[in-house]
């Protein structure tokens, strides 16, 4: 099989850099299988809940599968702290230093129209629409928090309490990369990347230790483990430990390159295995500080088999329309609820009986069809006329 993984300039310019191309084609693909578990888990939460009495052999097969689809969410993190400190250094190198305010601009035209529109259409869209028909709004979400790209703390804080405009229970994640992106090209500009390596070991260090002071099984400890910035930052600097041990030719690197297919049956067998099996693998109290990390550097190989590898199994690329709907994630992501909370009003409409099996597995397919349709349009009639503007701030473009 082609190796398939990005070219690493040599040398260039400043000008020449604006012109620098560097593309994944695996991960498209990748960024949606993640965004379709966790699209599942929130179906087990909502469609297939109510087979827990009719039909509770397929309840606990869809239990068993998408239980702890909100793993999704951490791969997401950690391909995001890959591909971010990839793009970085491979800035760093080709230009001689980051350009952190271009950064900033580029990360604000992808993320920010999407976010507040999706803010408005919670705080603002979803209460109009309650008291024209007759509800009460009851939002516990602080608007403050999640204006100003802290909503991770409002969930943190209301936990297990969830916002009421179901469209907002997913942006705590966006908040948490968003605190990320600030902070990570100021750090790689002024740390030589040399250290690099160090500086990504002492953060994933720092969240270990956070998280050994919520080892209980209680609501609250739970929600600081999930929630809480520090708790989650080690999944992004394991991802840019990955970035930095691809990015130059080194015994790693070889190593992944050349992977034996057992081995990468293994990396894949042993990702399935942490993930269902967590619950017994990872128990509360010390054995649960190292869940992240240890799922989190499965997703990891995962990533870097994918894109380095010239024995894999498979590539994520061949799958034309799984790395096509990849492209669309983020709106995906954001706006999945929305296509569901659909789906709910059309079923009670129709009035099929919600504990039939057939009506739950329909109405996850005509939820994700309508997500889809919905992120589609989203895409090419909003977010792409901000995304036109970002390559202009861009030294390695993607």
């Amino acid at each position: 099989m082609t190796l398939t993984q990005p070219t690493i300039p040599q040398a260039a310019s400043a000008a020449g850099a604006a012109r620098t191309k560097v593309f994944f084609p695996n991960l498209d693909g990748l960024r949606f299988i993640s965004f379709l578990v966790v699209f599942l888990h929130h179906c087990y939460l909502s469609f297939f809940s109510y087979l827990q009495t009719s039909s509770p052999v397929a309840f606990s097969i869809q239990s068993f599968l998408f239980k702890y689809g909100t793993l999704g969410v951490n791969f997401f993190f950690v391909l995001s702290g890959f591909l971010i400190t990839y793009l970085l250094i491979r800035e760093k190198e080709v230009t001689g230093t980051i350009h952190v305010g271009n950064f900033y601009i580029r990360r604000i035209l992808r993320i920010w129209p999407l976010y507040y529109l999706c803010l408005f259409i919670g705080f603002v869209v979803f209460a109009m629409l309650k008291k024209m028909s007759g509800e009460v709004p009851q939002e516990s979400a602080n608007a403050w928090y999640y204006i100003f790209l802290i909503g991770n703390f409002d969930y943190l804080n209301t936990w297990p309490v969830k916002p009421d405009a179901i469209l907002l229970s997913v942006l705590w994640s966006v908040c948490v990369e968003e605190q990320f992106y600030l902070a990570w090209p100021v750090i790689l500009r002024w740390v030589p990347v040399r250290l690099y390596k160090y500086v990504f070991a002492a953060i994933i260090l720092l969240s270990l230790v956070f998280r050994s002071f919520y080892t209980q099984h209680t609501e609250a400890d739970h929600a600081v483990r999930y929630f809480h910035t520090l708790s989650l930052i080690g999944d992004m600097a394991l991802g840019a430990m990955l970035a930095w041990l691809v990015s130059f030719p080194n015994k790693f690197r070889d190593l992944i390159t050349n992977l034996s297919k057992p081995a990468i049956a293994f990396i894949y067998i042993g990702a399935l295995c942490v993930t269902l099996g967590k619950e017994y693998i990872f128990p509360y109290g010390i054995p649960i500080i190292f869940e992240r990390l240890v799922i989190g550097i499965f997703f990891a190989l995962i990533i870097a088999e994918q894109n380095f590898a010239k024995n894999s199994l498979f590539k994520m690329s061949r799958f034309k329309l799984v790395s096509k709907l990849g492209v669309y994630t983020y709106g995906l992501y954001c706006l999945h609820l929305l296509g569901m909370y659909a789906t709910v009003r059309l079923v009670v409409k129709l009035g099929w009986a919600e504990d039939q099996l057939w009506v739950a597995v329909a109405s996850a397919v005509i939820a994700l069809l309508l997500s889809v349709v919905i992120s589609l349009g989203s895409y090419h009639l909003f977010e792409k006329w901000f995304l036109k503007w970002k390559d202009k701030f861009a030294f390695i473009t993607k």
